[in-house]
């Protein structure tokens, strides 16, 4: 049985990040023919459009990470009603040069976790805007804004729930397909 690749984006550089926490914990929700890879982006230079012909090695793994996905999952919190400038910052150096993004054509779920009720809501919609333009799919329906209230995670770092387990899970699939 072969294995699909995932990418996992988390938007976050902080280590304690409830989405990181999420994107852990999703990991541990997939069947067994998902492999995931959280890719590193705290690493990537400021985007410099200047750098394009010779791009940081840092850009060149993120590319080819990206590259060598058949799907990803950006997992991202909301910083004043968008998205990080670090996850900006990352999907700017794989999409570059014009012509060459690593993203395009590669189907996408988004899912976003915040302690607020709308669960970074706007982050997402800036997300699918800017993943629109870079030809990056990503399912309408059904959206997942994810509020983390206490004992949303067990000790193990697993979703508490198991009603709100089945929905990463079957973003899973949907987005690897």
């Amino acid at each position: 049985m072969s294995q699909h690749k995932i990418a996992v984006v988390v938007g976050s550089l902080r280590r304690d990040s409830i989405n990181r926490k999420l994107a852990g914990a999703i990991v541990k929700l997939a069947p067994s023919e998902f492999r995931f890879d959280q890719l590193q982006i705290g690493d990537v230079p400021l985007y410099n459009q200047d750098q394009e012909a010779d791009p940081a090695p840092t850009v060149k793994r993120l590319k080819s990470e990206v590259s060598a996905a058949q799907a990803v999952i950006f997992v991202t919190p909301e910083y004043n009603r968008s998205v990080p400038g670090v996850l900006k910052n990352a999907i700017d150096a794989a999409s570059r040069p014009h012509g060459h993004s690593a993203w395009a054509g590669k189907p996408a779920g988004i899912l976003s976790a915040s302690t607020s009720p709308i669960g970074a809501a706007m982050a997402q919609q800036h997300l699918r805007n800017i993943l629109a333009y870079l030809d990056v799919p990503t399912p309408d329906q059904p959206e997942a804004f994810i509020q983390i209230k206490e004992r949303f995670f067990d000790p193990s770092g697993q979703i508490a729930s198991a009603d709100t387990r089945k929905f990463p899970a079957w973003l899973i699939r949907h987005a690897a397909t």
